[in-house]
């Protein structure tokens, strides 16, 4: 067992027994999980989802302290880049992310449940250590600088969130169900060389398993969203190995059996830089996540 998962297991294990069921969705990644579109762009019928409450852990780089602090609130927009939590008191900001139109369409495809988000993203981080720069890495051997990397500050954000024992304040303890991993990331790792482009499928195959294994449910649903490139630059082309890294996304879901990919970034429009989607963009991404990953539970659970 990998130290990091200790503390997880010990609290995950004591929601086995309450009646209160809630589905559970981690949403990780970089910038584009984090989100970019403007709080403005959304529709009143998006900007608060009933019956939906998120977490989302304190960004920082690694190496620094309160990564993952955060508390629960009911959804609301503004948990977009600029969103900030000290653990007491949640900061939102003018921008959204996918988080939206996920939670809607969550609630169409099941709408007896309560839905709970864990969210944790931070942008320009990668997975292989090499490509970290000063973004940030996801993989959990990676010690870097006082130890504490971005996978640390996941499994806080997870910890932290599951201490909690009555998400929607209804006076019930909750029965938490995981129900899928939603993972945006790859642009870091494709913004080097061949070698880092070509471990992503290695990288991005473990660090699923671990989440999985962290949150105590083997084979849980993973649905990644497939990078594209703006073209927005004097060579037109943004990520240097994008094309090796989106080989690596189409591997790893055509190997995994509870796994599934988003494709419909390739049409999206970006916004006022060369790396982030539109508010359309993050519009449509959400109710996509949420289709493919209600397509891998019905399945999943099916099995059990």
């Amino acid at each position: 067992m990998h130290e990091k998962f200790k503390n997880i297991f010990s609290i995950t294990n004591s929601y086995i027994f309450y009646t209160q069921k809630i589905r559970v969705f981690i949403l990780v990644g970089q910038s584009n999980m984090n989100g970019f579109g403007y709080n403005k762009d959304l529709p009143n019928d998006l900007k608060t989802i009933k019956d939906v409450y998120i977490f989302q852990g304190n960004s920082v780089p690694d190496g620094e302290k309160n990564g993952g602090v955060g508390k629960w609130d009911v959804l609301k927009v503004g948990n977009g880049t600029g969103f900030k939590t000290d653990g007491k008191t949640n900061t939102l900001s003018d921008r959204f992310g996918l988080e939206m139109t996920f939670a809607k369409r969550m609630k169409e495809l099941f709408p007896n449940d309560k839905i709970a988000l864990i969210k944790y993203a931070r942008e320009g981080t990668s997975i292989d250590s090499l490509a970290t720069g000063s973004f940030g890495c996801w993989d959990s051997d990676y010690h870097g600088k006082n130890g504490l990397n971005q996978y640390d500050y996941f499994l806080n954000t997870v910890k932290n969130a599951l201490s909690e024992k009555d998400i929607d304040g209804n006076g019930k303890a909750d029965e938490l169900q995981m129900s899928g991993i939603l993972w945006m990331q790859g642009e870091g790792d494709a913004s080097y060389n061949e070698e880092i482009a070509n471990n992503y499928y290695a990288h991005l195959k473990t660090l699923m398993n671990q989440m999985r294994a962290a949150l105590r449910t083997d084979n849980l649903p993973v649905v990644i969203g497939k990078i594209s490139d703006s073209g927005k630059n004097e060579k037109g082309k943004v990520w240097p190995m994008g094309e090796l890294v989106q080989y690596a996304q189409e591997k790893f879901v055509h190997d995994d059996k509870n796994a599934a990919i988003v494709r419909s970034t390739q049409k999206y429009n970006y916004g006022n830089d060369p790396w982030h989607y539109d508010s359309a963009g993050y519009i449509d991404l959400g109710k996509n996540f949420a289709n493919e990953v209600f397509r891998l539970i019905i399945n999943f659970e099916k099995k059990d």
